[in-house]
C-alpha cells in the first residue's frame, strides 16, 4: 500500500476526522484532502509528514511504506486521545497510570 492507503486505514482506526488531524498536525485539511482524495496524490514534504505520522501515533515510515510500527495499535490509540486532552488532564491520567503501576 501507498502512502494514501496506509493514512486512510490509520485515519479509520483512530476514528479521527480529516479535520481533526489537520488541527493535531498543523497541516491544513486542504493538503490532507488532497493526500487521501486524488487519484494520484503526491507525497506531502518531509515536515508535514512527521506532523501527520506524530499526530496519528505512528511513524512516518509506517505511513509511508506500511509497516507495522513497534508500538502496538491500543498504545497508539492511547497516545493520539491523550493528544486531545488539555496538560491538567493528562497530568491526571498520568496519575492514574502511575497509580495503576505501583499497585501491581
Amino acid at each position: 500500500m501507498g502512502f494514501k492507503e496506509n493514512l486512510k486505514q490509520e485515519l479509520a482506526f483512530s476514528g479521527m476526522m480529516v479535520k481533526e488531524l489537520a488541527s493535531l498536525s498543523g497541516v491544513h485539511k486542504r493538503a490532507l484532502d488532497t493526500y487521501l482524495l486524488t487519484e494520484k496524490p503526491s507525497m506531502p514534504p518531509a515536515d508535514a509528514a512527521v506532523r501527520i505520522a506524530k499526530a496519528l501515533g505512528v511513524t512516518v515510515e509506517s505511513l509511508i511504506n506500511g509497516d507495522e510500527a513497534v508500538i502496538p495499535r491500543d498504545i497508539k490509540l492511547i497516545n493520539q486521545r491523550l493528544q486531545l486532552l488539555g496538560k491538567k488532564e493528562r497530568k491526571v491520567v498520568l496519575t492514574l497510570i502511575n497509580a495503576l503501576i505501583e499497585k501491581q
